[in-house]
């Protein structure tokens, strides 16, 4: 997390993802709900997981990355374009808000790397005899079957 002052003299809290970008954690929402697990009675009053909710089609990812993130988290995004995530793992709010925004922001990193671009390849000369000569012999073995069976 990085602190920088706005316009206005605000304060404005940005989140590094990569040493070139951040985003602000006015992007981010929110949402303590009661979670189930551990924690007895106390799960039923206080409301400790956490939902985060993080607009990707509206945010200020470049395109690339926006693809590539919708790609990552599947189920995660809804159909508007948000990405929820949702944190239950520990008994605070704030250590269930920690872990929400480090899955986040491990998310935003992965959908930053560029896919390695497959190179094509062929089957040396070598391989394909190979291939062919083990089918040779697979053919032969099921001939000599079939002429049994009849007998």
């Amino acid at each position: 997390m990085r602190l920088s002052i706005g316009g206005e003299g605000i304060l404005k809290i940005m989140i590094e993802i990569m040493p070139s970008f951040s985003i602000d954690e006015s992007e981010l929402q929110f949402a303590f709900v009661r979670s189930s697990g551990p924690g007895g009675q106390n799960v039923n009053k206080v409301a400790t997981a956490v939902q985060l909710r993080f607009d990707v089609m509206n945010s200020s990812l470049p395109a690339d990355a926006k693809a590539r993130l919708k790609h990552l988290a599947g189920k995660k995004i809804t159909g508007e374009g948000v990405l929820l995530i949702e944190a239950r793992r520990f008994r605070t709010q704030e250590q269930n808000r920690e872990d929400a925004l480090s899955r986040l922001v491990e998310l935003l990193r992965r959908s930053f790397m560029k896919p390695k671009p497959r190179t094509k390849t062929k089957p040396t000369k070598a391989s394909k005899e190979k291939r062919l000569k083990s089918k040779k012999v697979r053919g032969e073995i099921k001939k000599i079957r079939q002429s049994k069976a009849y007998e």
